[in-house]
């Protein structure tokens, strides 16, 4: 059986953005458990309804959570980093342009493995390339790993509490969810 959350854990709120940013974290590394699940149930039963709903949970997040949680820090994070970093802003412009590299190359490895989830949600029998699946978790897997390590810490010292609650207010327009105050 392939397992994944459909209930929402408890999640910081959006007056704690890099909280929030965190538990997005392990919410995408979550979901890479569940592709690679559900790429070894599809080997051992092919596309039965437990792969098609995994598919379709995988895809729902990955559309929706997953763009969102990008545009978090391309459009909020990293413009409130490069106003608050006074010293060293090459060192900080280098993080962030190989973030953004990242960023793309990870778009890049969810439009090449989409296609195949939307034929497996929809209950077709499609060979499940592993190299793509592989390409992907292995992006998203080291891509976190960077940003909690460098990024959030990076993010905790630098910026103050206004700067994280504009962050967070956007964050909750985003996400169509009440705005703070």
């Amino acid at each position: 059986m392939i397992s994944f959350t459909t209930a929402e854990e408890n999640l910081p709120s959006f007056d704690n953005p890099l909280e929030m940013l965190h538990a997005c974290h392990e919410k995408i590394l979550r979901q890479c458990d569940t592709l690679r699940k559900l790429a070894l149930h599809l080997t051992n039963n092919g596309c039965d309804q437990q792969v098609r709903q995994a598919a379709q949970n995988i895809l729902r997040y990955f559309d929706t959570a997953g763009q969102f949680h990008h545009q978090d820090e391309e459009e909020d994070l990293f413009p409130a980093l490069q106003i608050s970093a006074e010293a060293d802003k090459s060192h900080l412009e280098n993080l962030l342009g190989l973030l953004l590299q990242e960023h793309n190359e990870m778009r890049g490895a969810w439009d090449a493995l989409r296609p195949v989830l939307v034929q497996l949600s929809q209950g077709k029998q499609v060979s499940f390339a592993h190299s793509l699946l592989e390409n992907f978790i292995n992006k998203y897997t080291e891509h976190i790993a960077f940003e909690e390590n460098e990024l959030l810490p990076l993010a905790t010292r630098l910026l103050d509490s206004q700067q994280l609650l504009k962050i967070g207010k956007h964050m909750a327009e985003r996400r169509g969810a009440n705005v703070i105050n």
